[in-house]
């Protein structure tokens, strides 16, 4: 039977290399769907993973593309306060939300026939086969949000039901390649080990499901200190504690000590979140005693 820090290493591991083999088929694939799509010819889209596969950090058991595809004809704008931004002159071309999501979901329906699913209110979802894997793909414009002396670019996405959602892909991808560099690579390790841990108590009924990029964060806010321990299991123990600990406190007064999330333009806790304080207690409890840690 193999040893705690024997599983746990193993658990660190990316994508197999055939998982790997037919995530970049399905990415190929979607590329090609958009750039064959005759209504797409003289747009200008850009087509780019996003999440746990463009980071590096998905793992063996959940091996899905995240996709999205980017109108930069179109350029939605907010400001911190009023005033920051120039009146122009607003966008007057074919691409419209509904018309974009539509657009895709043909384009793809074309390259995939049979495994696309819209019903979705946010990704267009292709099945997977042999050959593939599940894909979620995600219709979204630029946007543009402007502080007093800079701007954050980002996407925003249009829900089916009217609602929309700002993501800033490219900021999560630069900062977390920036504490895996500082943290000697551990880090996308341990976040596949936390991802991994966080599965196994589901399995179990420990823990409820939670969203892989919350997990994510989980492990971004854990100092970088943690991530040098010499074993495995002393790095989970780590990030157990940091995180249990900053969970079972209030939320900081000074938001300069507030956890954020990966991309570090939003808290990682706020009523608007997905997952709350308690679910975060509850998975580094349900973890630390799981794993018998004292």
């Amino acid at each position: 039977m193999a040893s705690l820090e024997e599983q746990l290493t193993g658990w660190t591991a990316p994508s197999s290399d055939s998982e790997q083999e037919r995530q970049e088929r399905t990415e190929r694939m979607i590329r090609d769907a958009v750039t064959w799509h005759q209504p797409f010819a003289d747009s200008s889209l850009r087509v780019f993973a996003k999440g746990s596969y463009a980071n590096k950090t998905n793992i063996r058991v959940d091996s899905d593309v995240d996709i999205a595809v980017e109108c930069y004809e179109a350029v939605y704008n907010d400001e911190s306060q009023p005033g920051l931004i120039a009146p122009g002159v607003a966008y007057e071309g074919p691409w419209t939300p509904e018309r974009l999501r539509h657009e895709l979901a043909n384009a793809l329906k074309a390259m995939f026939p049979g495994q696309v699913d819209t019903s979705g209110t946010t990704a267009i979802r292709i099945r997977s086969n042999s050959a593939r894997v599940n894909a979620d793909v995600v219709p979204c414009f630029s946007y543009r949000y402007h502080l007093p002396h800079t701007v954050r670019e980002g996407v925003k996405v249009f829900r089916s039901t009217g609602t929309t959602i700002i993501n800033y892909p490219a900021q999560q991808l630069d900062k977390g390649r920036t504490k895996n560099k500082e943290t000697s690579h551990a880090f996308k390790r341990a976040v596949r080990l936390l991802k991994r841990v966080q599965k196994a108590l589901v399995d179990e009924g420990l823990c409820r499901p939670l969203p892989s990029y919350f997990v994510e964060c989980l492990a971004y806010n854990c100092p970088n200190h943690v991530f040098s321990a010499p074993t495995w299991t002393e790095v989970l123990r780590g990030m157990l504690t940091h995180i249990f600990s900053y969970a079972d406190a209030g939320e900081p007064s000074d938001e300069s000590r507030r956890w954020l999330e990966v991309n570090e333009c939003f808290f990682l806790f706020h009523p608007a979140q997905r997952w709350t304080r308690i679910d975060a207690r509850s998975l580094a409890l349900a973890a630390w005693n799981h794993f018998g840690f004292e």
